[in-house]
């Protein structure tokens, strides 16, 4: 019993009590543990830059937008676990979590060793078609297929989270993630400076800290003595949850898919400033990222509140869950945004020394950094769809507002006034748009729970 009770201390109560405490003892952990994972980025790209050039920069960059066109659709696979197991621990149903529970991290692993093949195969025909330069596209094939080769940790350790983050559990993760961090960084410097190894090494540094954080994540959810408890030796897919979950998260992936499909039209935009364009816009990017990570851990907030909230049939506290997690989104967004901003000149020269990179990088934040809020919110909102079991409605909204507006302002507006300033303004536009369809869609949707409550 002491490793049940162990583990209760790490789960949160979110059907009842205050919420806006809750919110944010489930949420620093998250955001530190999202930023451990954009440390491993960060790792390979600082590195890389300072050790290895700007053709090996430019390369690791041009790989993260079609890296998140293949692997999205799986991530979304977990959003739809997330939300399954948290409705299921708010209403108690014991029997249908561990079904669940082994239902997810079968599937992380079949989608893993999947994502291993499409990944060698596709990268370089893909890349090709991205348009990369002749000076980059060799490290850039090579980066992404040993990148790959990592895709079944990958999965594990976001599968896995997923399942504790639905019962509250947001603390462990970042301890695991802490470990494998410290392990990348260590090994990049190994890799790159002292044995020359150039892209190749940062590859092989982040496949192995990810081995490192799945089995740590993994082992944690073998032995407790929870009802979220993994049995490895009837670990089986049940079809009636890969249903539910696909019905959840494939729209989700789909979305996330498709919105990389604007984002590889725009890196190819990129591409077509050249190799400098690219080396700043990669660095500048990656310093949102921190942004981003922020506020989308606000995101994952929604979905597991709301979740266990929809689940334990307390419908008006999904509408409170929502307007706190909107107030601290847009609270980060703008402390956050424009800190990055500010301080962007200095920030960049952890990747670069670069004068003329760095003028680019600090380009692309003026037009994203500053009202980087607006993309929060929009996230937010979605989180809170999904959590009720809402996702195909957000998706095509999703999909309407940001995806397909932006790839209309590349062959219209763009095409006419090619400038770096005019393909990135596309971006807070976007965000603006979606979030107040998602707003009406919610309040639509928010008024029927509501008279079913009553």
């Amino acid at each position: 019993m002491g490793s049940e009770s162990s583990s209760k201390k790490y789960e949160i109560d979110m059907c009842n009590g205050p919420l806006f405490g809750k919110i944010l003892v489930f949420y620093f952990p998250l955001m530190l543990s999202g930023i451990l994972q954009l440390l491993f980025n960060a790792a390979d790209i600082a590195v890389v830059g300072r050790f290895a050039g700007n053709e090996a920069l430019a390369a690791v960059g041009s790989t993260s937008s079609l890296t998140n066109l293949l692997v999205n659709l799986f991530i979304g696979l977990s959003v739809g676990a997330n939300v399954l197991v948290a409705r299921f621990y708010g209403a108690g149903q014991k029997d249908e979590l561990k079904e669940m529970v082994q239902t997810a991290l079968a599937t992380s692993v079949i989608g893993g060793i999947l994502l291993v093949f499409i990944g060698f195969f596709v990268s370089k025909p893909a890349l090709i078609l991205m348009g990369t330069p002749e000076d980059v596209i060799s490290h850039s094939v090579l980066y992404m297929r040993i990148y790959f080769a990592g895709m079944p940790f990958m999965m594990a350790y976001n599968f896995g989270a997923a399942v504790l983050r639905a019962v509250g559990d947001t603390k462990r993760p970042l301890y695991y993630l802490l470990v494998a961090g410290v392990v990348n960084v260590i090994l990049n410097l190994i890799f790159v400076i002292v044995f020359q190894m150039g892209v190749a090494g940062v590859a092989v540094a982040t496949v192995i800290s990810q081995a490192i954080s799945s089995g740590l994540i993994l082992r944690c959810l073998i032995r407790t003595d929870s009802v979220y408890r993994l049995e490895l030796k009837g670990i089986r897919i049940s079809g009636d949850k890969l249903k539910k979950m696909f019905q959840i998260g494939l729209p989700a992936g789909l979305q996330g898919s498709l919105f990389s499909i604007s984002n590889v039209l725009i890196q190819s935009s990129v591409n077509s400033f050249g190799s400098v364009a690219m080396a700043g816009n990669t660095a500048g990017s990656n310093i949102e990222g921190f942004v981003y990570t922020a506020m989308n851990s606000f995101y994952q907030a929604a979905i597991s509140f709301c979740g266990q909230n929809y689940g334990a049939k307390k419908y008006r506290r999904v509408g409170k869950v929502l307007l706190i997690c909107e107030i601290l989104v847009i609270a980060v967004g703008l402390i956050m945004g424009n800190g990055a901003y500010l301080f962007g000149g200095t920030l960049l020269k952890l990747y670069t020394t670069d004068e003329e990179v760095i003028r680019y990088g600090i380009l692309r934040m003026a037009y994203i950094c500053i009202p980087y809020f607006l993309c929060g919110m929009m996230d937010v909102i979605v989180g809170a769809l999904r959590g009720i079991g809402y996702s195909i409605m957000p998706m095509l909204v999703s999909l309407t507002g940001a995806c397909l507006f932006r790839v209309i302002w590349i062959y219209t507006v763009f095409s006419s006034y090619r400038t770096l300033p005019c393909l990135y303004i596309s971006y807070p536009i976007s965000w603006s748009l979606t979030f107040l369809a998602h707003f009406i869609c919610f309040m639509i949707v928010y008024r029927k729970l509501l008279r079913k409550e009553t």
